[in-house]
C-alpha cells in the first residue's frame, strides 16, 4: 500500500485562504448552514458530509447536474444507463399549463414541473379542477427554483410543465420510495419511506437494516417494518442503482415501489438541499470515506491563475487524506 504524502505548507496556505475567501464570497450559504447544521463550515476543504454538500453547491459546474437535476432529461438519462427499469409515462409536456389536453386532467395524473421540488399536483377523478391546476402550475413555472440554498443545477433548467402517469404506489403495505446513496458507483446506504405511512427504515448495502432514523420520521415508533417484500425491492434498488450512478462522486437514486416491481423515481444531487442528516453518525461517516473529490468534475478539469492554485493543493489533500477537522 502506498503511504499518504503529508501536505505541504504552501498547499495549507492555499486551502486557508481559499476557506477566507469562499467563506465571504458566499456569506448567505454559510451563514444558513450554520443556522441549520450548528457549526461553521470549511467551503475549502470539506470533511464532513453536509461541507461536502456545500462545496459542491459553491464550487463543482458538472453540466450533469443540470442534465439529472432537469425531471424530463433525467428520465431519458435513466432509460439510457438502465433500460430495463420501469418508468411512469409521461403523456404530455408543454411550456404553458393551458396547453395540457383536457382529457388528460379527467383521470388520474401527476402534473409535474421539471425545474424544482414539491412541485406535483396529484389529479383523482378530475380534481383539483383544470382551472386551479393551470393556475399552480403557471405560478411554478414562473419561479427560479434552487437559488435560496445554492443549488446551482436548477437555475439551468428550462421550466416545463408535464403530465405524468400516476403510480398505485405501495403506501401503507410495503413502501413509497427507497433512495440509494452512490459514491464513485458504491452504496453507501439505502433510505426506504413510506410517505402514506408516515415511516421509514435506512439499510446498508447489504440490505441489512441499520440503526437510526432519518429526520423525515425521527420517532422510534416510526420505524418501517423490515417485510420480505421490501428487503427484496430494496435489494433490486442496490443492484440498479450504480449503474443509473455511473462515476459520479456523489449522487443519490430514487425510485418508486408498487407492489410487483420498481419504478424509476428522480435522481437527486443535492439531497435535502445539503442539510440532510441522520440519528446514526456512521451514515454520514461513510459517505465521507467513499465520497472522493478528485472525482469530481470540479478537479478533473484543467483550471487556470489562483483557481489552478486552489484545485492542486485541494488535489494534494485529497491524496494526503488531511481532514482538517
Amino acid at each position: 500500500m502506498t503511504a499518504k504524502a503529508d501536505l505541504s505548507w504552501t498547499d495549507r496556505i492555499v486551502l486557508s485562504v481559499a476557506r477566507m475567501w469562499l467563506t465571504l464570497r458566499h456569506p448567505v450559504l454559510v451563514m444558513r448552514f450554520v443556522k441549520k447544521l450548528g457549526y461553521l463550515p470549511n467551503p475549502a476543504a470539506p470533511a464532513r458530509y453536509n461541507e461536502l454538500l456545500l462545496w459542491r453547491k459553491i464550487l463543482d459546474r458538472n453540466p450533469l447536474f443540470v442534465v439529472l437535476t432537469d425531471k424530463l432529461a433525467a428520465k431519458a438519462y435513466i432509460r439510457s444507463a438502465c433500460p430495463e427499469i420501469a418508468m411512469p409515462e409521461t403523456l404530455w409536456s408543454g411550456r404553458d399549463p393551458a396547453d395540457i389536453p383536457p382529457g388528460l386532467l379527467t383521470g388520474n395524473v401527476v402534473v409535474k414541473t421539471n425545474h424544482g421540488c414539491a412541485m406535483n399536483i396529484f389529479v383523482s377523478n378530475g380534481e383539483p379542477d383544470r382551472a386551479a391546476i393551470v393556475r399552480t402550475a403557471s405560478r411554478w413555472l414562473g419561479k427560479r427554483y434552487g437559488r435560496r440554498h445554492g443549488e446551482w443545477a436548477y437555475w439551468h433548467v428550462v421550466p416545463t410543465v408535464f403530465v405524468e402517469e400516476r403510480l398505485a404506489l405501495s403506501g401503507g403495505t410495503i413502501a413509497t420510495d427507497i433512495k440509494v446513496h452512490v459514491c464513485g458507483g458504491v452504496v453507501s446506504h439505502v433510505w426506504a419511506e413510506d410517505k402514506h405511512a408516515r415511516r421509514s427504515l435506512l439499510f446498508d448495502r447489504n440490505a441489512t437494516p441499520l440503526p437510526g432514523r432519518d429526520p423525515d420520521y425521527p420517532g422510534e415508533d416510526q420505524a418501517l417494518p423490515a417485510t420480505a417484500e421490501l428487503i427484496a425491492h430494496v435489494r433490486k434498488a442496490i443492484s440498479m442503482a450504480p449503474g443509473i450512478a455511473g462515476d459520479l462522486d456523489y449522487i443519490r437514486i430514487d425510485f418508486l415501489v408498487k407492489d410487483d416491481r420498481l419504478h424509476a423515481g428522480e435522481i437527486t444531487v443535492y439531497s435535502a438541499a445539503g442539510y440532510g442528516t441522520w440519528t446514526n453518525p456512521a451514515i454520514a461517516m461513510e459517505i465521507e470515506r467513499l465520497w472522493r473529490l478528485d472525482q469530481s468534475a470540479f478537479l478533473r478539469r484543467k483550471h487556470k491563475g489562483a483557481v489552478r492554485l486552489y484545485a492542486d493543493a485541494l488535489r494534494a489533500r485529497c491524496r494526503s487524506g488531511t481532514t482538517n477537522r
